[in-house]
């Protein structure tokens, strides 16, 4: 397949017998296509392979252990475990000349001997336990978003003849041999060569960089190669090649290669085949500015993992500072060599408890929340109808302050009925019958109809009376045809005498044309065109006009006027979308007109009829308009319709109000108005307008493109812009993909929309915006929640650790114990809180800005609020726990002493306090009840519970393995009231006004403004680097690049 032109036109005749010799040798029938046999099907499939293009190779668990295994503070803890195990055995035996290192003032002996070795063995073992569970998240993470992978595969659609039907099929189900019908906006899904085409011209810029349109014919350019697409014309397909074995499937079998798993590679953004750029990086990784959460994330990522560094830092000098002032300067001791063992021991001992303060500090959990929640929204919000192509466009789509919506779908039923018409010079504002209608006029519309839209337009009236006709391809070409069928002509039989083949010329619709026209020959000579289009445009193009004899007329400027003014604009002014029919003959001239001259050849048209079409307003738009507007979000309307037709629709659908100050444009006046005197178009000049723009009618990309980006650029307002857009033409792709988000129409879309998108309405409609509005909301309050209670946390573990290290030489909390908390924190917390539900208020606040706090008032009231409380109880119980629970005290315990009641009660005081605390985390905005909607969380109450029965058995059976003794009833009850405080806590915390935090706010923002944040945000941990293990962060990275690059990749194939 990689030649062309005659190459490959001499190749075909050379080798195959041309193309008629293909399909004998594939054994397929031109006319009829492939039977619908499926063990012949799936022979093909098995000879040549299945229509799925390479995917990128799922990692052994093995792998994700080994990342899991190079995390930085998992190498010291485990480095640390190593030496002081070794030492436990290598070291002399207590003697009366070791007796004295011991600073505690007794002997090892004192101790329990099996402490000895078993501390450094269980920290080993701990960590191999959270690394395998590590691992196992991350397994699971692949998996999820494979499953994903999957439900895209199943819900991509492409059309094929077989058994001389036209049949949706699955894209992967296409085989080598079936014929595909193709036309406007149509990307191949699969290589292969003409058998025959009416002006079809190719964009090709995604495999060989060609900006200008390739023409294709089976008599001189017959090849036609997978990811490239229709942007004129129609055309039917002989498939050679599919799935890995195509043109692009070459390709991504390239990039998809086996060493995809090394470092250097998953560094290496991975290029697709993308129309319009040649070999460029997926959406994901285009100029587009990163999303607001990654970069708060990322700011807020850095510093934490910075100030952790700074207290393990200072924590392990200070106890070694202390050891040796105490021991050497204090107590006189000297330094001797029996001691040096014992002296390594306690020092390893400090370094451990510096690692474990980094290991609560980081903010490891918050990628894994991010992960997670970004995994549950794509999931939740694909089952409501919206498939989500890009990852960053889940938490974007929550922050939009504008959407500029099509008219056609989003609002309306995407239903189209002809109401009105205007034919014979009698304007019929009902349908007419079909004896009313003069015979030559009656064959004109239906020559005019049946022929001049997509055949693939058809109409299919049901079985039972009680439904309604189904409408396939374009909805307006459908109404139309079906006001063919309510005048008793029968299209299907006019399309048998001339097929498609047959026509000797088409003129596509697009946006610059605005118009089909389709050219006949005639068997006595000369030619008929027949033009469809809209009124302002066609009209403006015809000289005569049939009357009511059916003959035409002279059609003058004023009769143009009075058409325009007593029936044009009364259909736009009830919203009715307006069409004028008309036709040309060329007498048999001597000469043939140049068909390339569209100015010459579309123009003196006479004019058959105009009709009114009607798309009615979905029933549950302007209650879902309403709901918009009270979320803070602007909807404006930009549609290729009128302005009377466009201002009808948007009153109907609440988008205007009488009472406000709107301002409704047509893309001629707001084109004068956004330029200069030099017709530059003015930054400042779209300011002007943007702001009370709320429709702009007869609009073109171009200008469509210049409002998105302006508005996107503007700062009028004080804050910069997020806009969202829809689309379902192939020239809606700049706009698309200028967007923050892009939304593009799944029934009615081009496959070019889709693919500059990054969300597809399934279903076409605006109310499945308003739900990904609401999930995009949900991962940043999600998050916030995560947030808030592992900072708690941090702040918490970090400042006890640190006070208790240095005040008793100890930590309150051992290194296993550390591990199982930063479980709890990152893990467990991670999937209770990521997966929250969207609350029902969730509409009624106003969109995050770009300068909005990550850390709000209320969050950092939270968390310091919080804090205190966890700090008191747990330093009251380090200090004079034993004096108010009668047991003794753990403070200057031995170095391999047995666990006391008092640290166990310590510990688990914390534990139940965070367990409790987690229910306090789901409300982030001051809301009193936090137990509201707890139940419809089932993951939350299952960890809850779970991590309580987990935390009794370490309690009570742990042992020396997790440094605890079990406690009593008593203790148990007091264990549990105290932790339960905090919700009772919490209660005083919320009543606490949030001005009293702002100056804190202020300062954290002034620290975050001097985080420096390098190159790409893909990962929020990217800037954890230093103390996160590389190939883990990037395993993350590849995971959601590569497969969502997958998605793109995949959607860019048909889906009809």
């Amino acid at each position: 397949m990689k030649l062309k032109g005659l190459e490959a036109l001499e190749l075909l005749e050379g080798q195959f017998g041309g193309v008629s010799g293909l399909c004998l040798l594939l054994q397929t029938d031109p006319e009829l296509g492939l039977p619908l046999d499926p063990g012949e099907l799936n022979r093909r499939r098995e000879q040549f392979g299945t229509n799925e293009m390479p995917r990128p190779r799922k990692r052994y668990f093995l792998e994700l252990v080994w990342d899991a295994l190079q995390d930085t503070r998992f190498i010291l803890l485990e480095v640390a475990a190593a030496l002081s195990l070794a030492l436990t055995f290598y070291e002399p035996r207590v003697s009366r000349n070791t007796k004295g290192c011991y600073i505690s003032g007794g002997s090892e002996e004192e101790g329990d001997k099996v402490v000895r070795w078993l501390e450094g063995a269980v920290l080993l073992t701990s960590v191999t336990l959270v690394v395998l569970t590590t691992a196992l998240i991350d397994w699971n993470k692949e998996k999820q978003f494979k499953h994903l992978h999957d439900q895209v595969v199943l819900s991509q659609k492409g059309k094929v003849l077989r058994n001389g039907q036209i049949l949706e099929v699955p894209v992967k189900d296409i085989v080598v041999g079936d014929v595909i019908p193709v036309s406007y906006g149509d990307m191949l899904p699969a290589d292969g060569v003409l058998l025959q085409s009416q002006n079809l011209k190719m964009k090709e810029t995604s495999l060989t960089g060609e900006l200008n349109m390739v023409r294709k014919s089976p008599v001189f350019d017959p090849i036609l190669l997978s990811g490239t697409y229709v942007v004129e014309g129609w055309g039917r397909i002989l498939v050679t090649a599919v799935g890995s074995n195509s043109q692009i499937g070459i390709l991504l079998a390239l990039l998809t290669d086996s060493d995809q798993g090394r470092l250097e590679e998953q560094q290496k953004a991975p290029e697709w085949p993308m129309q319009g750029k040649g070999i460029i990086k997926p959406k994901h990784f285009s100029s587009k500015t990163k999303s607001v959460l990654q970069r708060k994330l990322s700011k807020l990522a850095a510093m934490i993992g910075k100030c952790g560094m700074f207290v393990a830092t200072i924590t392990v000098v200070t106890l070694m500072t202390h050891f040796v002032i105490n021991n050497f300067v204090m107590e006189g001791k000297k330094w001797t060599y029996r001691c040096i063992s014992v002296y390594v021991k306690y020092f390893i001992k400090f370094f451990i408890i510096g690692v474990t303060v980094l290991l609560v500090t980081v903010p490891e959990g918050l990628s894994l929340a991010v992960t997670l929640s970004l995994a549950y929204t794509v999931k939740k919000m694909m089952k409501d109808k919206n498939l989500v192509r890009q990852l960053d466009a889940c938490e974007t789509i929550g922050n939009i302050t504008t959407i500029c919506l099509d008219k056609t779908g989003p609002l309306t039923t995407n239903r189209m009925t002809v109401v009105q018409a205007y034919i014979g010079e009698n304007h019929y504002q009902t349908l007419p019958k079909p004896n009313s209608i003069p015979d030559p006029i009656l064959e004109y519309l239906l020559k005019g109809i049946a022929i001049n839209c997509s055949y693939t337009s058809n109409i299919i009236l049901p079985n039972d009376s009680k439904k309604l006709i189904q409408q396939i391809g374009n909805r307006t070409e459908c109404a139309l045809l079906g006001f063919l069928l309510h005048l008793e002509l029968d299209y299907e039989t006019e399309r048998d005498k001339i097929p498609q083949d047959s026509l000797y010329r088409v003129y596509t619709f697009n946006s610059d044309r605005k118009s089909m026209s389709t050219v006949l020959k005639l068997s006595s000579g000369g030619f008929l065109m027949f033009s469809k289009g809209p009124t302002d445009v066609v009209l403006a193009k015809c000289c005569k006009i049939l009357n009511k004899m059916g003959e035409p007329v002279e059609l003058t400027e004023t009769k143009t006027r009075e058409i325009a003014q007593n029936i044009i604009e009364p259909m736009t002014s009830e919203g009715l979308q307006t069409i004028c029919l008309a036709f040309r003959e060329f007498s048999d001239q001597d000469k043939e007109p140049d068909w390339d001259k569209e100015e010459d050849i579309i123009t003196k048209l006479t004019c058959i009829a105009l009709v009114g079409i009607e798309e009615p307003v979905r029933p549950e738009i302007p209650s879902a308009i309403r709901k918009c507007q009270r979320a803070g979000i602007t909807v404006r309307m930009v549609t290729g319709d009128n302005l009377s037709t466009a201002q009808a629709i948007a009153f109907k659908c609440g988008i205007l109000n009488s009472q406000d100050n709107f301002l409704c444009l047509e893309s001629r006046e707001f084109d004068r108005l956004i330029r200069d005197k030099h017709g530059k178009i003015e930054q400042k000049l779209i300011d002007r307008i943007w702001p009370k723009l709320f429709v702009l009618a007869s609009c073109t990309p171009t200008d469509k493109f210049t409002l998105i980006k302006g508005i996107m650029n503007s700062c009028v307002l004080g804050v910069k812009q997020i806009v969202a857009v829809t689309g379902d033409d192939t020239d809606d792709g700049p706009a698309l993909k200028v967007a923050n988000v892009g939304f593009a129409m799944g029934i009615t879309g081009t496959d070019i929309a889709r693919e500059a998108s990054d969300i597809i309405l399934m279903d076409d409609n605006f109310t499945s915006i308003m739900k990904a509005i609401v999930w995009g909301r949900n991962i940043y309050d999600n998050i916030s929640k995560f947030l808030q209670f592992q900072l708690t946390v941090s702040i918490v573990a970090s400042v006890v650790v640190f006070v208790g290290a240095c005040v008793t030489q100890d930590s309150p909390f051992k290194a296993v114990q550390m591990l199982w908390i930063n479980l709890i924190m990152d893990a467990f917390a991670s999937l209770a809180l990521a997966t929250e539900k969207p609350a029902e208020a969730i509409l009624l606040k106003k969109p995050y800005a770009r300068k909005h706090h990550l850390l709000s008032s209320s969050m950092v009231k939270y968390i310091l609020g919080h804090a205190t409380y966890q700090l008191t109880v747990t330093f009251v119980l380090l200090f004079v726990g034993e004096e108010l629970f009668d047991f003794d005290s753990g403070r200057k315990a031995f170095l391999h002493t047995s666990p006391s009641t008092h640290y166990t009660m310590i510990f688990n005081t914390f534990v139940m306090m965070q367990l409790f605390n987690e229910i306090n985390a789901r409300k982030i905005h001051g809301e009193r009840n936090v137990f509201e909607g707890i139940l419809n969380n089932n993951i939350l109450c299952i960890i809850v519970g779970g991590t309580f029965a987990l935390q009794f058995l370490i309690v009570q059976f742990g042992g020396n393995v997790f440094s605890c003794t079990h406690l009593s009833l008593d203790l148990w009850l007091w264990c549990i009231f105290l932790g339960a405080g905090i919700l009772v806590w919490g209660q005083f915390v919320s009543i606490i006004p949030n001005k009293c935090v702002e100056p804190l706010i202020r300062l954290m923002d002034k620290k975050l403004e001097k985080v420096d944040i390098v190159g790409p945000m893909e990962s929020v941990t990217e800037d954890l680097l230093w103390v996160q293990n590389p190939s883990r962060v990037q395993n993350q990275k590849r995971l959601i690049q590569s497969y969502h690059t997958y998605f793109h990749r995949s959607v860019s194939q048909i889906i009809q």
